[in-house]
């Protein structure tokens, strides 16, 4: 007879969480994040709170920013380690849609337990409760289902039997990886049921490595031998996989440039001489003129975002395009030629292959001349009294930062810049640019330093992210958690201002203040803000004063806000100009066909010649 203990189906699901280990014997969803409301505080709170030895919760200021830490967690651990998160029943859940979506899009696990309505439907309806007039079904947490990876409702206790193990798969799948959902009934939440106990035994999780087809491996080994000037895109894949010396290893002796996305960006550190920096729209004349030139190019663990590609500009027409990914969705992007398989495996097996294969010498005085035109472009200002560019400012954080210092941003001006122009180290960089959600970085850079806690974290933020989101500052600072949040001030959205008026020929409207329908020009003390959180917060004059106070900020154990105005005029890189030409590349964003105004006019011609380079294949 299978012997039973009785639980809650609350109680059952976070006793079971608290056995799942990895491999390393560590618990594979660490704790949850968690505020109560209608929907969760019962059931699950009780839960939280007999389980809390063994499975700790920790209280956050908002859903979606709780979810953001968390996501930006399994980032700094590769993926190899998650938390939990739970919200009540109506607005609590769909704070965290935002959140689910930015998970799924960057491929990063993270489960999210909601609070949804009675399964018995007997007080129906009940507060926060979403009908739907022609779907008795359906609730408010069906919101999720486009944006996760997995989704479930529990509507009986015993299903925790199924969805449970299901929801972890997916989490540690390398190819299905991504945000999971559980839609927990309250009442249900609460009910008794007999749970076998060997449903509690210790499981232990292992991320796959999946090798690649042997004919898939063959033809694309055949590929790279025939090619004169083949070129590397690494994407978050490489990272993932834990791929960055094999990568290091497989250009160095292939002689194959590297060129990095958003997500792929410090696999090989900058110093390393097959990095060639990074690729398309904010991408480094080194990179670009390297990717234009290739007859092959090989996109390892990259989805080939539209900033990758220069919206499908930057390759040569001819050119073949392999792609090397867990998911044959990603790998036969582009008409690529794929091969399916995990980073790190599937380069070794290349590299046995293709022997003593070298491809025609990079242009290394190319990217030798490119990271020191970056110096120049990044260096300190002579006049401290003049407001810094954006190169400026990064210039300033990269001379204070340690070695091992990460960078982390998620939207505005600085993801381009940063990935233009910040030097890291392997590993010094983290960027949520998948789905450039502005107030992603304060949480994230929370949940990095929780996953990276030997390393200096570098949150840059602009003004308007950081008015989206800031209230994870108090909880960083209630839990001790020190990072550096370096706040440029540019006095409104100047990355979408620049791209309204430079890019698509508007007219500045509605993005900085001054252009905005307001009475009073705001005069927001952002020192002042962060301070009433607690935070350590300061102004710098200059460069000067932000390369001191990011020194003096690495000896506390809360969170240091610096905040320093900047100008706004130009795009990041703007008259960096190198051997290998300008940085950068085509982008395309809708430009009106019909205007009044002949600049509009006049960059809609121009427009219409960018997208006839455009390939169309897939």
């Amino acid at each position: 007879m299978t012997k039973t203990i009785r639980l809650t189906a609350a109680q059952a699901m976070i006793k079971w969480l608290s056995v799942q280990m990895t491999e390393e014997g560590v618990r594979y969803i660490e704790g949850m994040w968690a505020i109560f409301g209608h929907g969760n505080v019962a059931g699950i709170g009780e839960a939280l709170h007999a389980y809390q030895d063994v499975f700790p919760t920790w209280r956050g200021q908002n859903e979606q920013t709780m979810a953001h830490a968390a996501i930006a967690f399994a980032k700094g651990k590769k993926r190899a380690r998650a938390h939990a998160v739970t919200s009540s029943i109506g607005p609590g859940s769909t704070n965290m849609v935002t959140a689910a979506a930015l998970a799924h899009v960057n491929r990063l696990p993270v489960l999210m337990v909601c609070g949804d309505v009675f399964a018995n439907r007997r007080p129906d309806p009940v507060l926060q409760q979403v009908e739907d007039f022609d779907d008795g079904t359906v609730s408010a947490n069906d919101c999720f289902r486009p944006v996760v990876r997995y989704f479930d409702r529990i509507a009986r206790p015993e299903h925790l039997l199924t969805c449970l193990p299901r929801a972890l798969s997916v989490m540690t799948d390398p190819a299905n990886c991504g945000p999971v959902c559980l839609a927990f009934c309250q009442d249900v939440q609460a009910e008794a049921y007999d749970y076998p106990k060997d449903f509690f035994e210790p499981g232990v999780w292992r991320i796959r490595r999946p090798a690649p087809d042997a004919g898939e491996l063959a033809r694309v080994a055949e590929l790279i031998k025939g090619a004169k000037n083949p070129v590397i895109v690494s994407g978050g894949g490489t990272i993932y996989s834990q791929a960055e010396e094999t990568l290091a290893a497989f250009a160095t002796r292939h002689n194959i440039p590297v060129t990095e996305t958003q997500a792929g960006k410090s696999g090989l550190g900058q110093d390393h001489p097959m990095n060639f920096g990074a690729s398309g729209v904010d991408g480094s004349a080194a990179a670009n003129a390297a990717s234009s030139k290739a007859d092959l190019v090989i996109g390892v663990g990259t989805r080939l975002q539209d900033f990758t590609t220069g919206s499908r500009t930057l390759f040569r027409h001819d050119a073949t395009l392999v792609s090397i990914n867990t998911h044959g969705y990603d790998a036969a992007k582009h008409g690529a030629v794929s091969l399916v398989g995990d980073a790190k495996v599937t380069l070794e097996a290349l590299t046995e292959m293709l022997g003593a294969y070298k491809a025609e010498a990079p242009d290394a005085d190319a990217r030798e001349d490119w990271l020191r035109a970056v110096d120049v472009y990044c260096a300190r200002p002579d006049d401290q009294n003049a407001l810094p560019t954006d190169g400026q400012v990064i210039g300033a954080v990269q001379r204070a930062a340690t070695d091992g210092a990460i960078a982390m941003c998620a939207a505005g001006t600085m993801p381009g810049a940063l990935k233009l122009l910040w030097q890291p180290s392997q590993g010094g960089y983290h960027m949520e640019y998948g789905y450039s959600c502005m107030g992603y970085e304060v949480a994230g850079a929370m949940g990095l330093k929780l996953a990276r806690p030997e390393r200096e974290v570098i949150c840059f933020v602009g003004d308007g992210s950081y008015m989206m989101a800031n209230s994870e500052l108090a909880t960083a600072v209630m839990r001790r958690i020190p990072f550096t949040v370096v706040l440029t001030d540019n006095r409104g959205y100047g990355c979408i201002n620049r791209l309204q008026t430079m890019g698509c020929g508007g007219e500045p409207f509605n993005n900085m203040y001054v252009d905005c329908s307001v009475e009073v020009q705001p005069e927001i003390d952002y020192v002042a803000h962060a301070a009433s959180m607690g935070a350590y917060a300061v102004k710098a004059s200059g460069t000067d004063a932000l390369e001191a106070e990011l020194k003096a900020a690495r000896s506390r154990n809360i969170p240091t806000v610096i905040v320093i105005d900047t100008i706004a005029k130009d795009f990041p890189g703007t008259g960096l100009q190198t051997t290998a030409g300008e940085h950068g590349f085509f982008w395309d964003v809708a430009v009106p066909q019909t205007s009044d105004r002949q600049k509009q006019r006049d960059r809609y011609v121009e427009y219409l010649g960018q997208i006839a380079r455009q390939s169309l294949i897939n």
